[in-house]
């Protein structure tokens, strides 16, 4: 009760002084910056990891070098048999032979680096963010035997739509007297994806496995086989057991080696961001150390008064830390919802970010990704509750001991 009235007192009366409004607010504002950056760094860790999953293969199997007919090569010949082996390891839903290559894509004088895959028709219906996203894509995938199918960002650099033919332009094509020409088909454009990688729709494309074959004169072979497994965060234990399915000659590279560097490297700023807004938070808190240090002296009187009619120093010190901790509650509450509210509704913040920048704020082609995304975890929000309520509890302590041990007849002298 007194503690209550303390707090909403007014200023000229000796209440709460404008120190602690500037605590209130700091430690809201503190609170919300921590929330809404962890939100952010487990929505952009879980996107990037859910498009890199989406659209590429869990585990990449292919050959090591050998020689045939004096040649070095690295095409898998017995394709179907390792494809087979690799279905059977325990934890493997799919298993699809490839053909890569890098070639020129080109339309009505527009260039561009194009990716080729290829790979069967039943294989891409599996890929989830290319086969599986029809909300992001255009024309229709059936039709996938009878032309190619391009990332939206390839469409977008040719200028072409669905229906469009393009020429794919490959150095290493048909073999003659007077050396290797190069070759040149020209493809219809029967599907255009979205897989929600800058990287990947600005160069990815997908040709039938037997033209692709045909066509980067892999006649009878495959580059590589992608392999989907079922849980790919724990795709390390399973890559010994894809070894010894396709043999000696066989050699695998994950997603985490493709993209583990990187994922390392957001958990290092992801930490060193932690650690910067958990100082933010405790100099926010701080504030409330001075709020209360001023309580004490205004109320120095009534600490005295208090004291003689028998109050105890335990009940003084719990009437300040009432009003120290309940700034700290006060603030906590208010930053969980702001950073909540700003965590949920991010797309429209940064579409306004967006508007007055004139759309610059976000350049997917240095960050991979199309937006700004935010994924609210409670194990997030609860660290962010934590650290703050043990931070505001843990200030509040000093200023209300030192009331509490405030000498009655020294506080009473000059009144």
């Amino acid at each position: 009760m007194i503690a209550w009235r303390y707090l909403r007192a007014r200023r000229e009366e000796g209440g709460v002084s404008t120190m602690t409004w500037i605590s209130l607010i700091g430690i809201t504002l503190a609170v919300a910056a921590l929330i809404i950056t962890l939100a952010v760094r487990a929505g952009f860790r879980n996107e990037f990891v859910d498009t890199i999953l989406g659209s590429n293969a869990h585990v990449t199997v292919y050959s090591s070098i050998y020689v045939e007919d004096g040649d070095t090569s690295r095409e898998i010949k017995d394709f179907d048999v390792w494809a087979d082996a690799l279905r059977a390891v325990p934890g493997v839903t799919r298993a699809a032979p490839l053909v890569r290559g890098q070639v020129m894509g080109s339309f009505r004088g527009s260039n561009a680096a194009v990716d080729v895959y290829g790979i069967s028709y039943d294989d891409l219906l599996t890929i989830p963010r290319v086969g599986q996203n029809p909300d992001e894509a255009w024309g229709d995938i059936s039709r996938f035997s009878d032309g190619i199918a391009i990332g939206s960002g390839v469409a977008r650099e040719l200028g072409v739509a669905v229906g469009d033919k393009i020429k794919l332009i490959s150095p290493e094509g048909a073999k003659t007297a007077f050396g290797t020409s190069p070759r040149v088909s020209s493809y219809e454009v029967v599907y255009v994806f979205t897989a929600g990688r800058y990287d990947i729709d600005k160069t990815r494309a997908y040709l039938t496995f037997s033209e692709a074959q045909k066509y980067f004169n892999r006649q009878g072979a495959a580059d590589e086989i992608e392999v989907m497994i079922e849980h790919p965060e724990k795709v390390d234990d399973i890559a010994m057991h894809l070894l010894t399915a396709v043999g000696d000659r066989g050699m695998v590279w994950t997603w985490r080696d493709a993209s583990g560097s990187f994922l390392r490297a957001l958990d290092i700023e992801d930490n060193v961001m932690f650690v910067i807004l958990a100082i933010l938070v405790t100099v926010a808190t701080l504030n409330i150390i001075s709020g209360l240090i001023m309580l004490v002296k205004n109320k120095g009187r009534d600490i005295g008064i208090l004291r003689t009619i028998g109050l105890t120093q335990g009940s003084v010190m719990r009437v300040f830390f009432i009003c120290g901790a309940f700034t700290g509650i006060v603030g906590t509450v208010f930053g969980v919802a702001l950073g909540a509210l700003f965590a949920m509704y991010i797309d429209n913040i940064m579409s306004f970010v967006n508007y007055l920048n004139g759309g610059g704020a976000w350049d997917p082609s240095i960050r991979g990704i199309y937006a700004l995304p935010a994924e609210l975890r409670l194990v997030d929000v609860l660290k962010a509750v934590s650290l703050s309520l043990g931070l505001s509890f843990i200030v509040t302590i000093f200023p209300a001991r030192k009331a509490a041990r405030m000498n009655p007849v020294e506080a009473l002298r000059y009144e």
